[in-house]
């Protein structure tokens, strides 16, 4: 008898009750994988599905109680209240436009697939909750319009999914007040434009995947085939089910400690995707089937919130935007939702007058959903030191809410070939006084790249792609030897942590420099309130010409005997050289750019120290850089 055969025979033996469509391998879903990874609970056979699926609608994120509970918080709750305002107000606007047409930009179709769904979104829970007739016939032209184009663009499945979302909210939330060619129009766009293209060859690569793309298409799928089980119960239950096993793929990113590889506006967008995921699965089959519940995931909120500098501006690492948005954050509002903390609940920004909410977020009725079943329990506050392990790990020092000095640090290890990866092994940014002093390039438009010709996406060692300000070395607070490229396939880990008075972290960069240095270590240490020292201990090899140490700040430099004062916005900023002495600072400017290509940030310059190896008697030798604010 083999180990599936013994685990059934118990839960048989117990007395347990098996639901219809469950197999005997079930019992294993919970098993650690070969790559460290576990598998989602899936249960999912055709007659599962029938036996199972929620059998009144809406079913996706809404049911009938969750909308009575919505109906009673808009009157009751003042977050939910304005929320819904803002969300009245951006539905007459959302009337006003003409309806959506076929409009591929570059590569991608993704503008109007992400329009449709914030239409979608915002439209449908407006008419659930007041049944406007202008409401549904605008809902009407839309998906009459979308479900009409030639296709969704399966060559960029991004495209597809997100309208598949779209499509599947209307159906699922207003789908019995259209007319009936409307939905039977879209239930057949959802099978043959949505679903049927994922099983082409060239088209599913996601399905597995380990990023952003695995948690966005795969949950795009499992919203369509919810809305067209009943219609095609065996390709619901086969397409749920694929996806159910690919998911993991994506999950496992975020072990061991919550940190999302591709940064906090991709932790947006994943993340964003997976908990609409669970949330569809909970309101349709009763179960999410273990996604809340994978490793590291919810912790995964507290990473992000731990990426918002006081100023607003995040750790902008990997292709990460800039600042987080001035509307609440209902993907946070999510966690507060399964969890009662009110630490994920950003109610200022909730309850700002309406009338200055812009830009929505396209999954705004969902997030009014979740915001309406928050209920407070447990508070909690996060670490004012922390480190976050995994591809692409992360320190961060903070001074706490009360911090009279704003205090703000973040730095990394990891590698340049991940997803969305830079090489910025050891770069990290610095705020102080409400300036950030030290700061990264972050992301810069993909699409004016990609239509100039340029290889964006390849990751090799000698790619185009690391020749851009945003993506190199040369662009980064990092070290740099003998102008060389780090190597690309090379992480550098955080290999020590102490929290305390005196916090610091150790970096392991010795692999991004193999060939050019022997060994090299970067520790971070917040030696009081208002300073950050790094200290680099390096061993050269015989080749070993010169080390380059660098910032990047848009902070006006003042060089000085040991190093250089940085001005900006009133306040000043030390940045002393204590080893090796006797060395000076040099200023590139760059803005403009040194490429036509490079992302323009006014008053950008890189801080340089150039030491030339020689300096390190027997190739041993430290770096020891303090930034700080006069006392």
């Amino acid at each position: 008898m083999n180990y599936k055969s013994i685990c059934f025979f118990i839960v048989l033996s117990l007395g347990l009750v098996i639901p219809s469509g469950v197999e005997a391998n079930t019992c294993f879903n919970d098993s650690p994988q070969a790559d460290g990874s576990k598998k989602l609970e899936n249960p999912f056979t055709v007659q599962y599905l029938k036996s199972t699926l929620n059998k009144t609608t809406p079913r996706l994120v809404l049911t009938p109680a969750i909308e009575k509970t919505l109906k009673m918080k808009i009157k009751t709750d003042p977050v939910v209240k304005n929320y819904y305002e803002s969300m009245k107000l951006s539905a007459r606007e959302i009337q006003k436009q003409p309806v959506l047409t076929y409009n591929v930009i570059g590569r991608r179709l993704l503008s109007t697939s992400r329009e449709m769904l914030s239409r979608m979104s915002v439209l449908s829970i407006v008419y659930r909750i007041d049944k406007e007739p202008a409401v549904l016939k605008k809902i009407d032209d839309e998906l009459k319009a979308v479900c009409n184009f030639q296709d969704w663009h399966p060559s960029h499945y991004l495209d597809v999914a997100e309208m598949s979302l779209a499509v599947a909210i209307a159906v699922d939330w207003v789908g019995s007040y259209l007319p009936k060619k409307t939905l039977e129009l879209a239930k057949n766009a959802l099978i043959e434009k949505g679903i049927k293209p994922s099983y082409i060859k060239g088209n599913y690569g996601w399905v597995n995947g380990g990023n952003n793309w695995n948690q966005v298409c795969n949950g795009g799928m499992i919203a369509a085939s919810i809305a067209i089980a009943e219609k095609d119960p065996e390709l619901a239950a086969k397409t749920i089910s694929r996806s159910l096993d690919g998911i993991p793929g994506a999950l496992k990113q975020y072990a061991p400690s919550g940190v999302y590889p591709e940064g906090a506006t991709y932790w947006d967008y994943g993340t964003s995707f997976s908990v609409t995921t669970s949330s569809m699965l909970m309101s349709a089959f009763g179960s999410d089937f273990g996604l809340a519940d994978y490793p590291s995931f919810m912790e995964s909120a507290n990473f992000r919130i731990l990426c918002t500098a006081p100023s607003g501006y995040f750790f902008n690492y990997a292709d990460c935007g800039d600042k987080a948005g001035s509307n609440g954050d209902i993907i946070l509002a999510w966690f507060a939702m399964k969890t009662g903390n009110p630490l994920y609940l950003e109610k200022d920004k909730f309850l700002k007058p309406n009338e200055h909410y812009h830009g929505l977020s396209r999954l705004a009725g969902l997030g009014l959903i979740w915001l309406s079943q928050f209920e407070e329990k447990e508070t909690s506050t996060l670490p004012l030191a922390w480190f976050g392990d995994g591809p692409n790990p992360i320190v961060i020092f903070r001074g706490g809410a009360a911090d009279p000095k704003n205090y703000y640090f973040a730095g990394k290890g990891g590698q340049g070939n991940l997803s969305h990866g830079n090489l910025d092994a050891g770069t990290f940014v610095f705020e102080l006084n409400g300036v950030r002093w030290v700061i990264d390039p972050g992301s810069q438009d993909y699409n004016s790249l990609e239509q100039a010709g340029f290889d964006l996406w390849n990751q090799c060692q000698d790619c185009q792609r690391w020749t851009l300000l945003t993506k190199g070395n040369h662009g980064h607070g990092t070290l740099t030897v003998d102008d060389a490229r780090f190597i690309v396939k090379a992480k550098a880990s955080i290999i020590d942590f102490k929290d305390g008075q005196i916090p610091e972290a150790t970096i392991d960069m010795s692999p991004v420099f193999k060939g050019h240095l022997k060994s090299a270590t970067r520790k971070f240490i917040k030696d009081t309130d208002h300073s950050i020292t790094i200290e680099d201990q390096i061993i050269t090899e015989d080749s070993t010409k010169n080390i380059t140490w660098a910032i990047m700040t848009t902070a006006e430099v003042i060089p000085t005997s040991n190093g250089a004062i940085l001005k900006q916005d009133g306040k000043e900023l030390n940045l002393s050289i204590f080893s090796p002495e006797n060395l000076n600072v040099s200023t590139i400017v760059l803005d403009p750019t040194p490429m036509k290509l490079d992302k323009k940030i006014t008053n950008l310059k890189r801080v340089e120290i150039r030491i030339p190896a020689y300096l390190f008697e027997d190739g041993k030798g430290l770096i020891k850089v303090r930034l700080s604010s006069p006392e």
